[in-house]
């Protein structure tokens, strides 16, 4: 299977980052990605009074996800729709939701951010996300059909879904990876004071603890209210190596996910078998 990571430079413009959106994911199913992950709020990077106000059900009736399955049925592909505010039962404080979509433009599974950011960075960036967020509750594991072996076969891919901040928090990813997932996706925008540190550490634990694939697609660049991501969207493979990288900028980076060499590297080193320590299902 190939898979792609689009890096976005958001703003606070719902159109135009909608329309650079769709631009982005026809280009990287035209490179040949069957599987396409959007960041963390590829809809709208702004005020929390314009997030709860464009704020939308995931009934596929909004304008947010609508342009998503709109593309995605276009171009024949999964799309994660990374970080977008989903409605809530508290309208000051939706949901932060990522959102798979199947080729034929359907909803599949619906994650919704489990850990919320709430700092005060060395840098002077302040950032309280539980006050306008609602914290969500579900371990999401979708199957996105389609992959083909290299006999020709046609298989079922399990996927394991969260958002950003959830990286640091690995029991998720154990109990993601015990659901049966063999790859996960961290839609994110990291702050440029943590990414620099911590972005490819966590990512590539994240991967190596689980053995699975990990597709990060990422905001870089300044947005507005002075925030800055970090970028370095990433495709990480079982073993812990980058597959794949953007650069600065807007784009994607493309790479395929060998389940074969995945199965052969939980043979060779089964680490997975060798658990003592027991973790929710």
């Amino acid at each position: 299977m190939l898979a792609a990571v689009i890096q976005l430079c958001s703003q606070d413009d719902v159109s135009k980052n909608l329309a650079r959106v769709v631009v982005l994911i026809g280009e990287a199913a035209r490179a040949g990605a069957q599987l396409i992950a959007l960041p963390e709020n590829f809809a709208y990077m702004g005020d929390e009074t314009g997030k709860r106000a464009i704020a939308e059900k995931v009934d596929g009736h909004g304008v947010i996800l609508s342009a998503v399955m709109g593309a995605a049925r276009e171009h024949g592909v999964y799309v994660v729709a990374g970080g977008m505010p989903e409605t809530s039962e508290d309208p000051e404080r939706p949901y932060n939701s990522s959102v798979l979509v199947d080729p034929r433009g359907a909803v599949v599974a619906v994650y919704r951010k489990l850990h919320l950011f709430d700092v005060d960075l060395a840098d002077g960036t302040s950032l309280r996300e539980s006050d306008a967020t609602t914290a969500g509750f579900d371990k999401v594991v979708a199957v996105v059909h389609g992959a083909t072996t290299r006999a020709g076969a046609r298989v079922d891919v399990p996927i394991g879904m969260s958002v950003c901040y959830d990286v640091r928090f690995p029991e998720l990813y154990r109990s993601l990876e015990r659901r049966g997932a063999r790859i996960v996706t961290v839609p994110a925008a990291f702050t440029v004071t943590t990414g620099k540190d911590h972005w490819h550490v966590l990512l590539r634990a994240r991967a190596i603890e689980n053995q699975v694939f990990v597709l990060a697609p990422g905001q870089q660049g300044k947005h507005p209210l002075g925030r800055q991501t970090y970028g370095k969207s990433l495709i990480i493979d079982p073993w812990g190596d980058v597959l794949a990288q953007c650069g600065d900028g807007e784009g994607f980076a493309v790479a395929r996910l060998d389940l074969q060499y995945q199965d052969r590297v939980r043979a060779a080193l089964p680490c997975l078998a060798h658990r003592r320590l027991s973790t929710p299902p």
